[in-house]
């Protein structure tokens, strides 16, 4: 009975682990997308230059 719900507590703890990578897969193409979008479309300073979108 034992080995059993081991095998049981692996396979869920795999599926979490598959689950959770996956969620941060499309959390990091999201990021990806805003960045590259904000990187295009960055709007220009007072004085006429090309301003940076963020802040560093």
């Amino acid at each position: 009975m034992v080995p059993i719900l081991l095998v049981l507590l692996l396979v869920l703890i795999l599926f979490g682990a598959g689950f959770a990578v996956e969620v941060l897969w499309w959390i990091a193409i999201a990021v990806l997308v805003l960045w590259l979008l904000g990187f295009l479309l960055r709007g220009t300073t007072a004085a006429g230059g090309r301003g940076r979108w963020y802040r560093w």
